[in-house]
């Protein structure tokens, strides 16, 4: 399979996997009454161990490489700690205290920050099918969470912060897949595992789940099994899987399936209304990915 063909398609799956864990955390919050502090920490940390179990037969010598070379230790830690683990905290952070659309549409500012840092690195003006592209997709996340609801759309200041933060994490952990995946040859399951160990670890110290008086009822285990088996373990596997293989730019593009996926189950499982303005946001991004579909599969620069 054409290389740029196969990392779409991971990045898209990876994309489906998140909306799946986006709304399951939205549930969780709502129904279940659990909180983002209480969750996180145990997601990465559960994800983390059954990653670290699968590398250390597998991916054994890879597995300990970044403890004897400090420069790519830092960047394994950066990858890990500065990019997922804050992203996957401020992500559902940001879910907790609005909704699984708004934790959404924050996080993919993160193609633009993408798009601006790499037109430094370049020395380049964003070109302008870029620029179309990344407009397309925010202004279609938008109508789809907003629902044409412009008046009615209000975000608490403290979910903007989480939110802004969490595009910024986003965008490290995508502008390190390269130097870490290419020029250090590290296998995707092997950064994951670190990420999600430490990344657990810490959250586990600043938080202390242990300390909260909650319990899980029958579907808040059913929950926590799918955000971390569908939402960390399969959505960071596939996605950064894609993003070997196209890149950061073209691989935070694709990763706006994850709003289409989370718009249609929260209409199932919310009662969300679907209304013409969702039917416009579904047709802009769908737009997006055509346009940056037909320049992956010829192997153009955008």
């Amino acid at each position: 399979m054409n290389s740029k063909v196969k990392g779409a398609i991971l990045c898209l799956m990876g994309a489906l996997c998140w909306g799946i864990s986006g709304t399951m955390g939205q549930y969780l919050f709502q129904m279940e009454k659990m909180d983002s502090k209480w969750l996180v920490p145990i997601r990465l940390e559960m994800a983390g161990i059954l990653l670290f179990l699968y590398c250390f037969f597998k991916y054994r010598k890879m597995l300990f490489r970044p403890f004897k070379k400090p420069k790519e230790l830092v960047l394994v830690l950066a990858y890990g700690v500065l990019g997922v683990t804050f992203s996957q905290f401020t992500y559902f952070f940001t879910i907790q205290y609005s909704s699984a659309g708004v934790g959404t549409i924050m996080q993919d500012l993160s193609p633009v920050l993408i798009l601006l840092i790499t037109s430094a690195i370049e020395r380049r003006r964003p070109r302008f099918r870029e620029v179309a592209t990344v407009v397309l997709a925010i202004m279609g996340v938008f109508l789809i969470v907003t629902h044409g609801e412009f008046a009615n759309f209000r975000v608490p200041k403290i979910a903007i912060i989480s939110g802004l933060l969490c595009a910024v994490c986003v965008s490290i952990y995508n502008m390190l897949t390269a130097p870490l995946t290419k020029k250090n040859n590290y296998p995707v399951l092997v950064l994951q595992a670190w990420a999600f160990l430490i990344g657990g670890f810490i959250m586990g110290l600043i938080f202390k789940p242990w300390e909260y008086d909650y319990v899980p009822g029958p579907m808040g285990y059913v929950g926590i099994v799918t955000v971390v088996i569908v939402g960390n373990i399969m959505a960071f596997s596939l996605y950064i899987s894609g993003v070997c293989e196209i890149g950061p730019n073209m691989g935070i593009l694709y990763s706006f399936a994850e709003p289409l996926s989370a718009a249609v189950l929260s209409t199932i499982i919310f009662n969300e209304p679907f209304t013409g303005f969702d039917v416009v946001g579904f047709v802009m991004i769908f737009i997006m990915l055509f346009l940056i579909s037909g320049v992956g599969i010829r192997g153009k620069r955008l």
